[in-house]
């Protein structure tokens, strides 16, 4: 039966538009119950050989390396190597007890999701700039379901799902030499929900921001297993010390600094079981102490109502995300457009790898897409960079995860499903002719 029910799905159907659920504005529904949550699983299949993602008019997308072990975030080095994280969930004994417990993992392995981490950075060269790497070695191994990363000076830091370490680095190494000193535990456990921890350095280096997603969908574990959680830590790169520098944040991933106004923005996703019209996901601008509304509301204050006792001192604090992204879209990368190469469009802007939903009918995400702004704030409507992830058969070919720029202006994408990192750039600029070359 169960089996049934992951293969026809089960739960409601959205009544909106997915365009209605992004923008600053996003029209919200009220909640629906349903005696099991929404299941719309896109089974995870692969690339064929020589396929790859539709790309926006203009623009090219290349294989920069393939063959890879569910690679999920990305950092590039000042030299231009490429730091890729081959990633999974670490042993959560206390996850996905009871028969809900056990169908979500079923659904998780169904999505991709379901293989053991490789618990290993892999480093990427494109010495020759053909947009292709051809060297490949392994730059850190032995961590704990690494995720984060991010070089201050010549000390490079990883979150780990449990704590945060760093190695010294010196540019140029190819492979991190000696063992790793631990500078901060992070919320781990037994359970650890959501197990990915960010990391992304202040510009002049002394701190460090941790995104920390929550343990729970909506606190049904209870408050004393979200210590920490929900929140951005800010943590000190000279002495370890922490604080939380913002909170209420459900599950927040991609961090990227928006240079206008010297800004931290986040790529947040919002709680799941209320419909599929419900909750969007969000990128919002972080206030120093904010409180963004998690568990007790989302999107301002639009109570959520399992959530007991509620609180409505702290409803009334929260704060109104900047932009919608769509719901259940699992926004999870995020990157400042600065020093891209592809066309005048792309100039200016956030790009938001969006994993793509399990819960949603039909589904959301499974793309890659560009947020235009204007003055430091989102300015119109979102564009698509890569789609095409999910066949007309419904399955998940790929499925993105982190993006960043590389030295030389192409858009990266981590797919944790094609087991690739995707490369894109203007169809004018010098490319490969390796296969998965595709252009529009």
């Amino acid at each position: 039966m169960l089996a049934a029910l992951l293969a026809a799905g089960c739960g409601d159907t959205a009544q909106l538009q997915l365009r209605d659920g992004i923008g600053a504005q996003p029209q919200l529904p009220p909640p629906k119950k349903t005696l099991l949550p929404t299941v719309h699983v896109a089974e995870a299949t692969g690339w064929p050989a020589g396929a790859a993602p539709t790309t926006a008019p203009g623009t090219t997308v290349v294989r920069f390396a393939e063959g890879l072990d569910h690679p999920r975030w990305l950092h590039v080095l000042p030299n231009g190597d490429v730091l890729v994280a081959e990633t999974n969930a670490p042993p959560r004994p206390q996850e996905g007890q009871g028969l809900k417990g056990w169908v979500m993992q079923q659904v998780m392995k169904r999505a991709g999701a379901g293989t053991p981490s490789a618990n290993r950075i892999t480093l990427l060269r494109d010495a020759d700039g053909d947009g292709v790497a051809e060297q490949r070695s392994v730059f850190a191994e032995g961590l704990n379901s690494p995720f984060g990363m991010a070089l201050v000076g010549s000390s490079f830091y990883v979150a780990n799902a449990d704590a945060l370490v760093r190695y010294a680095y010196t540019e140029g190494a190819q492979q991190l030499q000696g063992p790793p000193q631990k500078v901060a535990d992070l919320p781990g456990g037994p359970r650890n929900h959501h197990w990915t921890k960010s990391l992304i350095a202040s510009p002049d280096g002394s701190k460090l921001y941790a995104g920390v997603g929550s343990n729970s969908n909506v606190a049904e574990n209870g408050m004393a297993e979200e210590d920490r959680r929900a929140t951005i830590l800010e943590i000190d790169t000279r002495t370890g010390a922490q604080r939380v520098f913002a909170s209420g944040l459900r599950n927040p991933v991609g961090m990227a600094w928006e240079p206008t106004g010297r800004t931290l923005w986040v790529a947040v996703n919002e709680r799941d079981e209320i419909g599929s019209d419900l909750v969007p996901d969000y990128m919002t601008s972080v206030r120093d102490g904010g409180f963004y509304g998690w568990p007790y509301s989302y999107f301002g204050q639009h109570v959520d109502e399992r959530v007991q006792p509620p609180r409505p001192d702290l409803v009334q604090q929260a704060i109104v995300p900047d932009y919608a992204l769509g719901p259940h879209t699992a926004s999870l990368g995020l990157a400042w457009s600065g020093g891209n190469q592809l066309p005048p469009a792309f100039s200016s802007g956030m790009f938001v790898g969006q994993h793509g939903s399990w819960n949603r009918k039909p589904r959301s995400g499974y793309r890659v897409i560009f947020v235009p702004f204007t003055a430091g704030k989102p300015a119109g409507e979102p564009i698509e960079v890569l789609t095409g992830f999910v066949n007309g058969q419904g399955e998940a070919q790929g499925r993105p995860v982190g993006v960043a720029i590389d030295a030389r202006g192409g858009l990266l994408v981590a797919d944790d499903v094609g087991n690739i990192v995707w490369r894109v750039t203007g169809s004018a600029a010098p490319q490969s002719t390796a296969p998965g070359t595709v252009s529009r």
